[in-house]
């Protein structure tokens, strides 16, 4: 039997990898949350046996002949975290004309750092949001098949949008138009449907909408709703009906109602939702997804000449609304959904949305909750991932201190593992 310190454990990950892998690990750790709505439990062992989860039990218990040993001391041992709005191919500040000089492929390039960033950061799971034709597909395989360091990755793809509207190619000559496009706008429900298939058959996890304007894209005309209810209807039937579920990037309060009502699965931003609206999603079984962490990047950016005047404006339209969301989703039973729309700040920065959870009216345990069991239910992955349970995925974090008391504690990550493997 062989035992490794946790410096021994990150120093030599890389062949733990694929030793892990193929055998057991044990763990120990002095405190560890098996799932935020349980209280903690004391020194403890879990067995990871091919990747998964085989044994969670009280106390120190022997470990077998052969298996890989990793004390913990004395850190908390919790389940994986999970972001569901992440965009790992781009970096914040980017110029919106990049899209005219940049290959695909540099999404990819990007990417590959940036999946690494969010996993060392404890998101062992992430919800990518919207890329480049095949980029993010790309990442997906390479996590998969270990090839890469970084999360698994639920893959949207281009987002679906209406032509000129939040997520189309704006700010260019038409003729620059047509060569930059990726072929995902659709006027009527019928080309919505064809659009919602391709994606599929281009292998999107998940089709990902902007069902309003947007706060950083060139088109000017506001945060209200794109797609007409038909256009709505169609794309969820659709994706559903191909055991897809959506998200819908949404701002405006009637096109957050319109794309619930439609049964859009997750609302994202979510900024200006009102009673009305939060009714319809609590109805519909829709998710808010806040990413409130995409504002504070935004502020720290704002008046630096980094955003062009449209977009500028559209942020300052916001910015007095952002969390308010957050506060009358609690008070009206909607679930809400951990995701930060990192890409939009600086990757690994995303536990950063705890705090402002919690400063929105969130409890630490409901927000480490947001980003575990309840983002784990929003993905129908509930039976995978975002507990530690026999049977569940091996994906688990180490910090230092109890975040069900400071919810900070899940800023600064000591240990990763995904899938079984270890993260340097």
């Amino acid at each position: 039997m062989r035992k490794l310190s946790l410096l021994a454990a990150a120093a030599t990950s890389f062949l733990l990898t694929t030793t892990a892998s193929a055998g057991t690990t044990v763990i120990y750790a002095a405190r560890i949350i098996t799932d935020p709505a349980k209280p903690p439990q004391g020194p403890s062992t879990v067995i990871v046996t091919d990747n998964r989860i085989s044994a969670v039990t009280p106390g120190r218990s022997p470990a077998p002949d052969g298996a890989e040993v990793i004390d913990l001391g004395d850190k908390t041992l919790l389940p994986g975290l999970i972001d569901l709005h992440v965009h790992l191919t781009g970096d914040p500040g980017g110029d919106y004309r990049n899209a005219a000089v940049e290959p695909n492929e540099w999404g990819v390039v990007v990417g590959v750092k940036n999946a690494r960033i969010t996993l060392r950061a404890g998101f062992t799971t992430v919800r990518e949001a919207g890329s480049g034709q095949y980029t993010a597909y790309s990442l997906r395989r390479g996590t998969d098949e270990g090839v890469i360091e970084g999360p698994r990755i639920i893959a949207a793809g281009p987002a679906l949008s209406i032509v000129g509207g939040h997520g189309d190619v704006t700010g260019f000559r038409e003729d620059i138009h047509d060569v930059l496009d990726d072929g995902y706008t659709c006027t009527g429900p019928v080309e919505c449907a064809e659009k919602v298939r391709k994606a599929s058959r281009a292998g999107a996890n998940v089709i990902k909408i902007t069902a309003t304007g947007g706060v950083l894209s060139q088109q000017g005309r506001g945060l209200e709703g794109h797609f007409t209810t038909p256009e709505l209807q169609s794309i969820a039937d659709t994706a559903h009906s191909l055991g897809l579920k959506v998200m819908a990037h949404a701002h405006g309060a009637r096109g957050i109602e319109a794309a619930a009502a439609a049964g859009i699965d997750t609302i994202d931003h979510g900024t200006f939702a009102d009673d009305t609206a939060l009714k319809v999603m609590k109805a519909k079984g829709s998710y808010l997804v806040p990413t409130l962490m995409a504002f504070e990047g935004i502020r720290e950016r704002l008046g630096k000449g980094i955003y062009t005047p449209t977009v500028e404006e559209k942020v300052r339209m916001t910015m007095g609304h952002v969390g308010q969301a957050v506060t009358r989703a609690k008070a009206m039973g909607v679930p809400v959904a951990f995701g930060t729309d990192a890409g939009v700040f600086e990757h690994g920065r995303n536990a950063g949305e705890f705090a402002l959870l919690v400063k929105a009216g969130l409890t630490p345990r409901e927000a480490l909750a947001s980003a575990t069991t309840v983002a784990a239910a929003a993905l129908s992955m509930e039976s995978e991932i975002g507990r530690i349970a026999p049977g569940m995925s091996a994906d688990m974090i180490a910090v230092s201190g109890d975040p069900l008391a400071d919810i900070t504690a899940l800023e600064k990550v000591d240990w990763v593992m995904a899938r079984g493997r270890i993260a340097d």
